[in-house]
């Protein structure tokens, strides 16, 4: 039973289910709110205490102090713990907090980071930013590596970062295998599990150390909260709860609860998000616009046989190569798309396209195309709406590009 939470009335501590359909169902909820089925929102900041003795015992108490944690935030967090399998969690007022309170907690002079090539970008100019300030060394890998990390590895690898699918370019990693040259050399490991919203991988199995979470997309799932979330192993937990305290983060209340009552349908909509994106997949696939198709659930994807391994399923977010000529013909492209919003961010309800540039944002590794990447987002509208939205699209691109 978790550290923040009462038991629920009339569940069963012997039996706890470890189907994903039922811990987000169950998860972090506790009969200590007059019945109420959701946990309500608590604008705190004081917390009282009745005796002295009790104010000076506070540091063991479960609620002390806003920022450290009212029962609104510790409910999601005991949430995402039991789906990720975590011994704890903590929150950030966004993803990328997240991300940098985790690199910053493992930073230090002469310290030596590996991260993926596909890494998400602003991760990548977060690095840069910590080798001239701090000293902190980083090398970006090829996503594709594999237990081939180990010739990288050196006395200062002080943790390894990855992102599968890779962020644009939706590499598999083999993420066992790098946990593993990981653990031979005491090497922390951090993954971004955000595509997966945590229900289709579950790198804690895999022996990664650190779960990182943009809670503002399929978590949260409805495009009005941001948020993060470290998920972390018992050797890692006290390391990151300090460093939230350490920086003054807490995340706010109407955000927490916003992103649990987002989580109780989170797989529900995912296996929708899964459905909606293979079905759009293969038709741009038969595309004579579309040069290829970047969806790790494909056949066609270079690491779908890694993907079937690691994976039980796809989220709605891919990416495909178009041939365009001339990118003034994106406009009238996208400008009449009827169903799919331009904007960024993924992991909502609604569908999203947008054209994507990989200049500057890879070191290791160069895209294998030509063509212009896009990133699509494929939400719970009925994929025949969709699927004539991008048909008229590539219409209207065919029509505007002399090159076509």
């Amino acid at each position: 039973m978790s550290a923040h939470q009462d038991k629920k009335a009339g569940q069963a501590d012997t039996h706890p289910s470890t189907n994903d359909e039922t811990i987000v169902t169950h998860a972090g909820r506790s009969s200590g709110h007059f019945g109420a089925v959701n946990t309500p929102v608590y604008h705190a900041s004081t917390i009282l205490f009745p005796t002295l003795a009790a104010y000076e015992q506070k540091a063991t108490a479960p609620v002390r102090y806003g920022r450290r944690g009212t029962p609104t935030t510790m409910a999601l967090e005991d949430a995402i713990s039991t789906l990720e399998g975590a011994a704890g969690t903590v929150l950030t007022p966004s993803g990328m907090s997240a991300v940098t309170t985790t690199l910053i907690a493992h930073a230090g002079p002469g310290v030596e980071f590996l991260i993926s090539d596909a890494v998400y970008p602003p991760v990548r100019a977060f690095c840069r930013r910590l080798n001239e300030q701090f000293g902190v060394k980083t090398v970006f890998y090829d996503p594709c590596i594999g237990p081939d990390i180990a010739a990288l590895v050196t006395d200062r690898t002080r943790l390894i970062w990855m992102e599968s699918p890779g962020s644009h370019t939706f590499e598999i990693q083999d993420i066992a295998a790098i946990t593993q040259v990981a653990r031979a050399h005491g090497v922390t490991t951090v993954i971004d599990n955000s595509w997966s919203g945590g229900h289709f991988l579950k790198p804690f199995r895999l022996g990664v150390d650190i779960v990182v979470h943009a809670a503002t997309k399929y978590i949260g799932g409805h495009a009005d909260a941001m948020l993060g979330a470290i998920a972390c192993n018992e050797d890692n937990l006290g390391k990151m709860r300090k460093a939230i305290s350490d920086f003054g983060l807490c995340a706010g209340p109407d955000d927490a609860y916003l992103v649990l009552r987002g989580f109780r349908t989170l797989v529900t909509r995912l296996k929708q998000h899964n459905e909606n994106g293979l079905e759009v997949a293969r038709w741009l696939e038969a595309h004579p616009l579309v040069e290829r198709v970047i969806h790790p659930a494909l056949a066609s994807h270079p690491q779908h046989a890694l993907w079937r391994e690691q994976f039980t399923g796809a989220s709605g977010l891919f990416g495909f190569v178009i041939r365009c000529r001339d990118k003034a013909a994106l406009g009238p492209m996208m400008d009449g798309l009827s169903y799919f919003g331009m904007g960024s961010s993924w992991g909502g309800f609604e569908s999203l396209l947008i054209p994507v540039s990989l200049d500057g944002k890879r070191e290791a590794t160069r895209p294998a195309w030509q063509g212009q990447l896009m990133r699509i987002h494929v939400g719970l509208e009925h994929p025949e709406d969709l699927i004539g939205d991008l048909d008229r699209a590539l219409e209207r691109l065919s029509m505007a590009d002399s090159g076509v």
